[in-house]
């Protein structure tokens, strides 16, 4: 079964939330990890989510250390661009490992959608 990871900055947290409803079908095929916060709002669609801490509090380096241990299949990480985040060193390294480790990295709902196309709509892979 494929790892998905789900984090979305506050201002993103409801586009997560419909995007995951959008493909709740192929979501229900892998394991999910999430940032505290995020995962919370996850959760009530009814998928099961692996509770990481909240991205201020680390979440996204757990997550970055998951992707580095190659234990991730891909992040779909909604960013907010226009926002002063304070974890932002943490953002910058994720994006880092992704890059290093070969890890698909989402950044909206477009590039999410080939992420669980990609991993998720064969049920071979």
């Amino acid at each position: 079964m494929k790892t998905i990871a789900l984090i979305a900055h506050d201002g993103k947290k409801a586009e997560m939330v419909a995007f995951v409803k959008d493909h709740i079908e192929n979501l229900r095929k892998a394991d999910l990890i999430a940032t505290g916060t995020t995962g919370t709002y996850v959760k009530q669609t009814g998928l099961e989510v692996e509770l990481k801490l909240s991205g201020p509090k680390g979440g996204d380096a757990q997550i970055a250390a998951l992707a580095a241990e190659g234990k991730i299949d891909g992040i779909i990480f909604f960013r907010d661009p226009l926002g002063k985040h304070p974890h932002e060193p943490d953002i910058q390294m994720l994006m880092r490992i992704c890059d290093l480790y070969n890890v698909p990295l989402a950044t909206n709902p477009g590039t999410g959608a080939l992420i669980i196309e990609g991993l998720l709509d064969d049920d071979t892979k």
